[in-house]
């Protein structure tokens, strides 16, 4: 992919992002949340998910390993916003972050993929754009994938904001599933590509939210 479309992939995140980061609170640039800590809990649950015990069988869940890695997005997107590295006024991305994210190379072992991710949102306290690169590289993930499904859960996630989820009212088990599992299934009828595509997401997650 060249660098302008991933450019514009991330600039279409970044505002979904923007978005949705007002919603929880509409200073939340001088908040001082805690990105970092956020994204080596993730990378903690997606092993989880994953698998790493190797005294017993695990069969990795790779809907919910990619959730996880979305979610992971969220967050990294969130750091860049603050730290400059994606500006929306200026429809600006760093170079360092469309290059990690162009690379198909240097692909490591998934799990330790994850802890190095992980190890760096701890010592930086930022987030690693090459390391969530070459995280995606060793699923493998592509970056049209990332795209689609981040848009996904980024709409789920206001749309439980939407429904009380910061002060508890928010039910995230639906007909015995979880949301999560519930978004897996629409995604998969439709085309984050096409205009209605937010339109038809909403309206679905309604129709099974209020048939819960």
């Amino acid at each position: 992919m060249n660098a302008e479309a991933v450019k514009q992939r991330v600039l279409r995140m970044a505002a979904l992002q923007e978005r949705h980061n007002l919603e929880i609170h509409s200073d939340w640039r001088e908040q001082g949340y805690a990105y970092c800590r956020a994204i080596w809990v993730e990378c903690a649950e997606l092993l989880e998910h994953y698998g790493w015990k190797w005294w017993k069988h695990q069969q990795p869940d790779l809907d919910q390993v990619r959730l996880e890695i979305v979610d992971i997005w969220h967050f990294g997107l969130s750091e860049m916003l603050r730290d400059g590295r994606i500006d929306l006024a200026q429809a600006h991305v760093s170079g360092e972050v469309i290059e990690a994210l162009q690379a198909q190379d240097a692909r490591v072992e998934f799990r330790e993929a994850v802890e190095r991710l992980a190890e760096s949102s701890l010592q930086t306290k930022g987030f690693d754009a090459q390391a969530f690169a070459a995280l995606l590289t060793s699923l493998p993930m592509a970056l049209d994938e990332l795209h689609g499904l981040y848009i996904g859960k980024n709409l789920l996630n206001s749309f439980r904001q939407a429904h009380g989820y910061a002060d508890g009212r928010y039910a995230k088990i639906w007909q015995g599933r979880e949301d999560n599992e519930h978004l897996m299934d629409i995604l998969g009828a439709l085309d984050p590509l096409q205009e209605d595509f937010e339109v038809k997401l909403k309206a679905e997650l309604e129709a099974r939210y209020l048939g819960r």
